[in-house]
């Protein structure tokens, strides 16, 4: 069961989220409270458990986007999808790459505000197609992550494949009849082709890559 926090200052939309997630047949989802200042959020997360933080971007007392940086230093674990009344062609590419796993306007649909807590539930990144392709695909040809990712050998790209499934050093090892040593030197070689700053981003590239269906 997947513990969710709804950040959200809006009593409708308080009422709308929870009505998604109670209807969901797949996913159970259980919400561990509500948080209508972004004052109470930091307070709130080290004091419950929580898997998913449902996060308006909007809310009171909250600097923006580039709180997420400042949440996910503290919370490297919780997966946060921003819902907010701005297009997503505003503010989601900046979500994502200050540790969103995805942006969705609340002008969406519920069935697709719910496809995104899913996706975001099961580990992907929810971008709508057209910022997950330009995410994907930014810059000029040789500096996208497409590009890079095209670069990579067959091993290098099962390695990271494998550590977006949340392997560790020695499962891939296994995995790939190979030794742990060797699956530190791919982690090596992936770092620095895909110009990453750590395990976690190349994940984060993986992810996108998925979700762009590279």
């Amino acid at each position: 069961m997947s513990k969710v926090l709804i950040a959200d200052h809006h009593p409708i939309s308080q009422k709308g989220i929870s009505s998604i997630l109670k209807s969901e047949k797949e996913i159970s989802y259980r919400i561990v409270g509500y948080v209508t200042d972004g004052n109470d959020l930091l307070n709130t997360l080290t004091s419950k458990d929580v898997d998913i933080l449902i996060l308006e971007i909007d809310i009171p007392n909250l600097n923006s986007i580039t709180a997420l940086k400042a949440i996910k230093r503290e919370f490297p674990n919780l997966k946060i999808l921003v819902l907010s009344c701005h297009p997503e062609e505003m503010y989601a590419l900046s979500a994502i790459k200050y540790g969103a796993r995805g942006y969705i306007a609340k002008t969406a649909t519920l069935e697709r505000i719910l496809s995104a807590i899913n996706q975001v539930e099961k580990g992907g990144i929810y971008l709508n197609e057209a910022l997950s392709q330009r995410l994907v695909y930014e810059g000029n040809t040789s500096q996208g992550l497409a590009y890079k990712y095209k670069k990579l050998s067959s091993r290098e790209i099962e390695v990271l494949n494998l550590l977006s499934n949340g392997k560790r050093n020695k499962e891939i090892a296994h995995d790939l009849d190979i030794n742990e040593k060797t699956v530190s030197t791919y982690k090596m070689r992936l770092l620095k082709k895909l110009e990453a700053q750590n395990v976690a981003e190349l994940i984060k590239h993986a992810r996108l890559l998925e979700s762009a269906h590279i």
